[in-house]
């Protein structure tokens, strides 16, 4: 099978995307450790709380609950439930991530860093959970396509998908969707994804912010409750457009998460962060 090569520009951009979703948060990390003079394993444990929480906890949890044939289950009754009413859907698939990503947060603040009371800590382990965030996701999707992107033009990946053709036709139409992405890749596609992730980074800084407070001061542990309503409000939105419930423009998308990721940073920035400076 043949494929169009993917060109010059968009390998560039392959490359570019993937630096900038492998690196930058590893140098935000340590600029700011250096210059705040922060522990780097705050850092460490900010990421350790996504991968634990968010991948390990959470993905197969929700998964087995709303998609069980991905996870080589049968379709159980639980599932056909939830997929039969696409807003409950869309609910689960915004509360598995505040609950699980949320508490993460909350249990690290009360054991691994609980000695840890400067207010610069819940800003470290943000960058830290949404430094990974960003490697794991989009840094190994950039790995992937480029992979995809250097068999294409050496022909190897036209052989791949022959065999997948005789083995499983049904994958073959994937196969050129990659294929026709990957061809059409432009800056503006890189654009949107590098911003998309400025402003899920600023969230989960902002969140963990708010979940530090809700552990250093008992009197605000309502914080905690906010953190999770917010975080599910978020993906509950982008959830609602999966499902089709409604139906928003990918401009849209990335203004809500906007309105989410700007609002809850400030928020925590100025009416805690920057007040315990002030305290102090």
């Amino acid at each position: 099978m043949e494929f169009a090569k993917v060109g010059s520009l968009q390998m560039g951009l392959l490359v570019l995307g993937l630096l900038i979703f492998l690196i930058v948060p590893v140098i935000i990390a340590i600029v700011w450790t250096v210059k705040k003079k922060e522990r780097f394993t705050t850092v460490l444990i900010g990421a350790a709380t996504f991968i634990l929480f968010a991948m390990i906890l959470e993905k197969p949890i929700q998964n087995a609950l709303i998609l069980p044939t991905q996870m080589g289950l049968p379709l159980h009754a639980a599932a056909k439930f939830i997929n039969a009413r696409p807003v409950l859907w869309a609910l689960i698939v915004g509360l598995f991530p505040g609950v699980f990503e949320e508490t993460g947060r909350l249990v690290a603040f009360k054991t691994v860093l609980r000695n840890r009371k400067n207010r610069e800590t819940g800003i470290s382990h943000g960058i830290g959970h949404g430094g990974i965030e960003v490697m794991i996701i989009l840094g190994i999707t950039y790995i992937s396509n480029l992979a995809y992107a250097v068999m294409i033009n050496t022909g190897t990946f036209g052989n791949i998908i022959a065999q997948v053709a005789a083995q499983a036709p049904e994958q073959v139409e994937q196969g050129y969707a990659i294929a026709a992405q990957l061809a059409a890749f432009s800056a503006g596609d890189l654009a949107i994804a590098v911003v998309e992730r400025i402003f899920a980074f600023m969230f989960h800084t902002g969140a963990s912010m708010l979940v530090f407070y809700a552990c250093k001061d008992g009197k605000k542990f309502w914080l905690y409750p906010l953190a999770i309503v917010l975080h599910t409000l978020m993906d509950a939105i982008a959830g609602l457009n999966l499902a089709g419930v409604i139906n928003l423009s990918p401009i849209m998308l990335e203004i809500i998460v906007a309105v989410f990721g700007i609002g809850v940073f400030l928020g925590a920035y100025f009416l805690l962060y920057r007040r315990d400076k002030i305290r102090g």
